[in-house]
């Protein structure tokens, strides 16, 4: 028969716990765990009753933790961060050429270039095992948090993200977004004030990722009512084919439009002030500790000092994605 802590602590019942928590909804938290609202229901009856007391309540359709909910919370999180720095503990003694690696993209970014390293890294590595996911921002944090992924490739400064202390970046370059179009008029402009850029319609990125809301915050801060967005696509390939088709205007990262010129027959322009961000690496704190991961992290920087020893390293990948572009 399990003992009380163990009915407590169970890897399920944290993670059932943790779902509600994070989404207050019983039946989008039962979706995302892929389990029927009943069985949701049943299986924080049972944690409630073994801590004696109701972790959440309802005021009306809304549901709130309670107090018992937020200590419940507060000790949940304090479990996964020891078991979190537990697991870089031991893997620090590890092998920095056998294990696996995994690492999360965000589905926006433009991964040739990490594409063509993991080839090189894998004929040089060859028991390293890695593994890439394409994910959104909420999915990136959740993994990093939950120690699924040991290293995010994403768009930096994520001001989504309020506490920062258990996590470290490693820039990989400064990106700029460019604003693409179809207009005569605007042809021979390199760089475009914002007002000039709202008399079509756009496609451009999901409402809740990282450059939408970069856009929307940039139009803002200039007090130019922000553009009419008429589509939404998970990747700058797709937004770059919707945008050709229909005669759209959108705005990309600079990596993606060097890496794709011969795709690109539109004209392209700077926004006026610029739209500044980073590409950079992040990972939990000591991870880099790790001796595959910080040999990882190294190998990169190799890969792309190695390709234009005479540039910084943020052109360097800009270099390295026309060059890749150009062999193709």
């Amino acid at each position: 028969m399990k003992t009380k802590q163990e009915n407590i602590f169970s890897s399920k019942t944290l993670t059932y716990f943790l779902q509600l928590a994070e989404t207050m909804n019983y039946t989008q938290a039962a979706q995302l765990l892929g389990i029927t609202q009943p069985a949701l229901t049943q299986q924080i009856k049972k944690l409630e009753r073994s801590v004696e007391a109701p972790l959440f309540y309802s005021v009306g359709k809304k549901l709130h933790l309670s107090d018992a909910g937020r200590t419940m919370l507060q000790t949940t999180h304090e479990i996964y961060e020891l078991l979190n720095q537990a697991t870089d503990e031991i893997q620090q003694t590890t092998s920095a050429t056998q294990g696996k690696i995994s690492i999360g993209l965000l589905a926006s970014i433009e991964d040739r270039v990490l594409e063509d390293f993991a080839i090189h890294y894998y004929k040089e590595n060859p028991e390293i095992e890695l593994s890439f996911h394409m994910l959104t921002r909420k999915e990136i944090w959740e993994r990093l948090e939950t120690n699924q992924i040991d290293l995010a490739v994403m768009y930096l400064p994520d001001d989504s993200i309020k506490n920062w202390e258990p996590y470290k970046s490693k820039k990989i370059l400064n990106e700029d977004l460019l604003f693409l179009h179809h207009n005569q008029k605007l042809a021979k402009r390199k760089k475009i004030k914002y007002k000039d850029t709202i008399d079509n319609n756009w496609v451009t990125y999901p409402e809740r990722y990282y450059l939408n809301s970069l856009i929307n915050e940039s139009y803002k801060n200039q007090l130019v009512d922000a553009p009419n967005i008429v589509a939404h696509f998970t990747t700058p390939n797709q937004i770059l084919r919707f945008a050709r088709s229909t005669q759209t205007y959108t705005a990309l990262p600079n990596s993606f439009v060097q890496a794709h010129q011969a795709d690109i027959d539109s004209y392209v322009a700077s926004f006026d002030p610029a739209i500044h961000f980073d590409l950079a690496f992040v990972f939990r704190q000591d991870k880099d500790q790790i001796p595959r991961i910080a040999s990882f992290l190294d190998a990169f920087d190799d890969y792309i000092k190695d390709a234009f020893d005479d540039y910084i390293k943020a052109e360097d990948y800009i270099s390295r994605l026309k060059a890749t572009t150009e062999t193709e």
